[in-house]
């Protein structure tokens, strides 16, 4: 039985740090989608997460999410490489 004003189980623990996490998620998403866009958030994101990651937890999801973020931006310079040298970009609209 707890008694009024003690805290309860589930703020006990450590928190992961927010932008560890968003700096992981972003670099998932941005291997699938807008990788130009979400890789230099996620790097972004994960060097100022590993800045406070010993006040708080999440190093890892952190270098991840760096790592990731990098990942993306490599996968958008080899697609475009890629596209370049297959003659570019061939838009139809229909008609």
């Amino acid at each position: 039985m707890t008694s009024y004003g003690s805290p309860s189980t589930a703020s006990s623990g450590s928190r992961t740090n927010g932008l560890a996490i968003a700096s992981l998620i972003c670099g998932i998403v941005g291997v699938f989608f807008l990788s130009v866009i979400l890789g230099p958030i996620a790097i972004v994101l994960g060097v100022v997460a590993l800045r406070q990651a010993g006040g708080k937890g999440g190093g890892g999801m952190a270098k991840a999410g760096v790592v990731l973020g990098i990942v993306d931006l490599i996968l958008f310079a080899v697609f475009m490489a890629v596209a370049a040298s297959n003659g570019g970009f061939a838009w139809y609209v229909g008609g």
